[in-house]
């Protein structure tokens, strides 16, 4: 791996770029089985019409397991908002656009996001009898089976070279509800500490698909507990505190 063509840098794994190639390599405390379920999200996804790098391949390289994708030429809506703060609003407006037609697809054989929550809340920190509320919540809401990324923000979105906008990074992909979606995007800004445009986002959301801002709300102590169980220790208190944000 040529250290000039590194692409990012997380806790867990690198990304970079030969060729035509975007590889993603996981260290080697990275669980096997995830690793697979996210090449799996990705091709059952890219069996959709949408805008996704084409998975190539699932392999070992130099001893650790790595994915290997289309590489795609242009800029994510990160760095282009951060490039130049005045395009901020514009591109969460694309960001929004880009989650709309995602929500539109249905994708099957993907895992129910209502399965998932329940593990995940199950597993949390929080009490037993805030567990039961929370799951409570959950079945009453979980109805709808619309493809879900799961972690949609701007640095998932790329703005091709030839002028189309991709989605990357399909490991927490599920079916399920889009205000929950929705929820864990809006909480995501907010774990960035960028609390202006967790508001701008959510607000054009809601306007332009004509849902209530109390949609999206009823979600967030489910998504934010959820979300705490394999978040950062230092993320872990303000996901948590969210779970009471929204009175049951």
């Amino acid at each position: 791996m040529d250290k000039k063509n590194i692409i990012a840098v997380r806790p867990n794994k690198v990304v970079y770029r030969e060729n035509n190639d975007c590889i993603k390599v996981f260290n080697d405390d990275f669980v096997v089985s995830d690793i697979l379920n996210e090449a799996l999200n990705q091709a059952r996804v890219q069996e959709t019409d949408l805008n996704i790098p084409c998975i190539k391949s699932v392999n070992m390289i130099d001893g650790k397991w790595a994915i290997v994708s289309e590489f795609i030429e242009g800029k994510t809506l990160l760095q282009i908002a951060t490039e130049d703060n005045s395009k901020k609003n514009e591109c969460i407006e694309k960001l929004v656009d880009v989650q709309i037609e995602i929500l539109k697809r249905k994708c099957p054989l993907l895992t129910k996001l209502k399965d998932k929550m329940t593990r995940k809340i199950n597993m949390s920190k929080v009490d037993n009898n805030t567990k039961f509320e929370l799951l409570t919540r959950l079945n009453s809401l979980a109805k709808e089976n619309k493809l879900c990324h799961g972690d949609l923000n701007l640095s998932n979105v790329i703005l091709g070279n030839d002028g189309k906008m991709y989605v990357i990074d399909w490991a927490h992909a599920t079916q399920g509800d889009a205000s929950a979606d929705v929820a864990r995007s809006y909480l995501r800004f907010k774990l960035d500490n960028d609390v202006e445009g967790a508001e701008y986002y959510l607000s054009y959301y809601c306007k332009k698909v004509g849902v209530s801002k109390m949609k999206i709300q009823k979600w967030m102590p489910i998504v934010a507990c959820s979300q705490s169980v394999k978040e950062k220790d230092e993320e872990q208190e303000l996901l948590l505190s969210w779970v009471n944000v929204v009175e049951y």
